[in-house]
């Protein structure tokens, strides 16, 4: 037998003689809707395939020896930014007290003026003036303290802020500088007068060591004394003018690590409830009020590692800034987390807070009168952070494979062939029924 007519007794797909064709007005209606509704659902497939959706996955936190950025914007309205101090510890023994680097301070109008900002520089709460007019030879008494590591000249004190440095490191209250040669060079108190009643907002960010730790914003400068960590409230509590300082605040913006585009927020939620960057960074917008100066804040948090890879990242592979400790060193705050193939390391949080007045009051107010709270402590405003060990992997992919898409094509068209021929068969064999019964 001849290879052709081996081949033509396999055919599947028998085929009529034109002849023996039939065409009607209701075959030809059913072909175009059916074609239309192909057209309709194979645009469907297309739209599926080319739709990116975001894949979250939970692992464990493999990684060691990181650092995270810290960035915030808060406001406090009844304290002076001469006054405000920023302090990071952890429990790896790493202490940061006074905090400069990388952040701002907006000197605000006070409440009665509307809070505006009134300057803004960067975050060196007691900047050296330069003693110009003194004797190059000129070497100011540190007044029993060992002068500070940053003198501008060895074994000397040329300034108020060195003068307050030295004091520091010996665990000494300052104050506000009487019988200081240097302060009162430099007018420190009176300086200190004119701020009274004026705002502070803090804004910016700084680096710490992913572990647990925390870090506060309080009054005065701070240094140990033994195993405590304690600060200067001298000029936080001496209020001349009867207008006391209080740590009324708002917290614009806290986060930790990079801010995460609107695009990856919108397609992390859904058309019902879409997702912000406050399902990420909770603490933002929060306002808490207080006329009582020994008042204290806390804001215990967990942080969970979060990583966003955008499509295609596994075959570009990554590219991360920072993630080295002697990289994040020299990189600026801002930088860290951020990828040039477009992924990217940062953090989202969950938070409890508690509040407490320092002279051990209850909660009588509140509703609770046998919760007593302990006496004592600084006041301020604290952030206790705990390092969660699983991370949160967020990856972009398609929603369907190109072979799905293929599959899904075929099954389109086979389908509505299929069901298109079923119903103009039904239509063909009623028509022939009824003109059978009219002819009768």
């Amino acid at each position: 037998m001849p290879a052709k007519n081996r081949f033509t007794r396999l055919d599947a797909f028998t085929k009529t003689v034109e002849d023996a064709r039939i065409r009607t007005t209701s075959g030809g209606i059913v072909t175009i809707a059916s074609l239309l509704i192909v057209f309709y659902l194979v645009w469907g497939e297309w739209s599926d395939y080319r739709r990116v959706t975001v894949h979250p996955e939970l692992i464990v936190d493999k990684g060691r020896g990181e650092r995270m950025e810290i960035h915030l914007n808060i406001s406090f309205p009844r304290i002076p930014c001469e006054l405000l101090t920023l302090d990071v510890m952890d429990v790896s023994g790493e202490q940061q007290t006074g905090v400069k680097d990388g952040l701002r301070k907006v000197q605000l109008a006070p409440v009665s003026a509307g809070s505006a900002p009134l300057q803004i520089t960067a975050l060196n709460l007691h900047a050296e003036e330069e003693a110009s007019h003194l004797s190059p030879d000129y070497c100011g008494n540190c007044y029993g303290a060992p002068s500070p590591p940053t003198a501008s000249k060895p074994g000397c004190c040329n300034t108020c802020e060195e003068v307050r440095e030295a004091y520091a490191s010996v665990s000494w209250a300052f104050g506000r500088g009487e019988n200081v040669e240097q302060c009162e060079r430099e007018h420190y108190s009176e300086k200190l007068d004119a701020q009274r009643g004026q705002g502070c907002r803090i804004e910016g960010g700084f680096r710490v060591n992913k572990v647990i730790g925390n870090f506060h914003i309080a009054p005065g400068r701070s240094f140990s004394n033994g195993a405590m960590h304690v600060h200067d409230l001298n000029n936080y509590l001496d209020t001349p003018d009867g207008n006391p300082h209080t740590f009324t605040h708002q917290i614009h913006h806290l986060r930790f690590g990079p801010q995460v585009p609107e695009s990856v927020t919108r397609s992390l939620g859904t058309k019902s409830m879409p997702w912000t960057n406050h399902h990420l960074n909770p603490l933002d917008g929060t306002e808490q009020v207080t006329n009582d100066p020994a008042f204290n804040y806390m804001y215990f948090v967990k942080v969970v590692s979060t990583s966003y890879l955008p499509l295609g990242w596994q075959a570009k592979g990554s590219s991360l800034v920072g993630g080295n400790e002697l990289v994040d060193d020299v990189l600026p705050v801002g930088s860290h987390g951020r990828g040039e193939d477009g992924s990217l390391e940062t953090h989202q949080y969950s938070v409890t807070s508690h509040k407490r007045s320092l002279s051990g009051e209850s909660d009588a107010a509140e509703g609770h009168k046998e919760r007593l709270h302990a006496r004592g402590g600084i006041p301020g405003v604290f952030f206790s952070y705990d390092i969660s060990p699983m991370k949160v992997i967020n990856r972009e992919e398609r929603s369907k494979t190109f072979a799905g898409f293929l599959t899904g094509v075929c099954a389109v068209i086979g389908g509505t062939l299929t069901v298109a021929a079923a119903i103009d068969r039904g239509v063909f064999e009623g028509a022939t029924r009824l003109k059978k019964l009219h002819q009768r």
